[in-house]
């Protein structure tokens, strides 16, 4: 008896498969962005266009091409708005931090120099630059000379035990007053204010400051503080200032003294 005629069977190639990756490159990139949007806020205009395209793509994958969908610019746009956010953040958070560290510093200066500070032979300002410490010149050197006395180097020992624990850069400044100098030593106020300058870094130096942190420089009678025609005046533009530089500052002089 012969056997029934089975029917032949036939499989068909699913020609969608690929449907399954895309949907998993489209749920993929939609994380992202909502990861990118959940650390920053976004421009409300370009995410109510973003939401849209959302919406377009996964509420309309088999319709018709919505208008609202984002062009590739917008996206690159989208994304660089939320790094230029984050970026912002970043350095007011590094500046804040930079500000409140200046601060302290000059809290320090101020305290281990209160005698000094108290008699007006010191002041402690915070300028665009950092912080600055002038010191009277009559609290270091004796008149015409460059060499440090005894209790200045008590002075200034106490001062560089506030600088050394930062990592900041440093600049020492020497100044005169218009009166001019003409010795073996100092042909004149430039040699004068130089040397003294220079005084000031070795000494810190000494007292385990890092060399390349220290810049000296030496500007005569140059940028006065005060009138030159009275004594007085003359007193307060012989002076040294140590300024402690913000990071960025540019340095008055580029290499540090030997």
């Amino acid at each position: 008896m012969a056997r029934p005629r089975q029917s032949r069977r036939y499989d068909y190639e699913n020609h969608e498969r690929w449907l399954i990756s895309y949907a998993d490159f489209i749920t993929l990139l939609f994380a992202f962005f909502v990861v990118m949007y959940a650390i920053s806020s976004v421009n409300e205009g370009k995410y109510k266009v973003f939401s849209a395209s959302m919406i377009t793509a996964f509420g309309n994958q088999g319709g018709a091409k919505s208008e609202a969908i984002v062009t590739l610019s917008e996206q690159e746009s989208l994304l660089k708005s939320l790094v230029d956010r984050r970026n912002y953040r970043q350095a007011e958070e590094r500046q804040r931090k930079q500000q409140e560290f200046m601060q302290v510093v000059a809290k320090n200066l101020n305290r281990v120099m209160a005698h000094l500070v108290k008699n007006g032979q010191v002041n402690v300002t915070t300028t665009k630059r950092g912080v600055e410490l002038e010191i009277n010149a009559s609290a270091l050197f004796k008149e015409g000379e460059a060499g440090l006395q005894d209790n200045a180097t008590n002075i200034l020992a106490e001062v560089a035990q506030v600088l050394v624990q930062s990592d900041q850069a440093i600049e020492v400044e020497g100044h005169t007053d218009s009166t001019p100098i003409n010795t073996p030593q100092f042909p004149s106020n430039w040699e004068l204010s130089s040397a003294r300058a220079s005084s000031v870094v070795h000494l810190f130096i000494q007292h385990g400051v890092t060399a390349t942190r220290l810049t000296a420089v030496g500007s005569a009678d140059n940028l006065p503080v005060a009138s030159n025609d009275t004594p007085d005046g003359r007193a307060r533009n012989r002076r040294v200032t140590v300024t402690i530089l913000v990071p960025g500052a540019e340095r008055l002089a580029q290499h540090p003294a030997q």
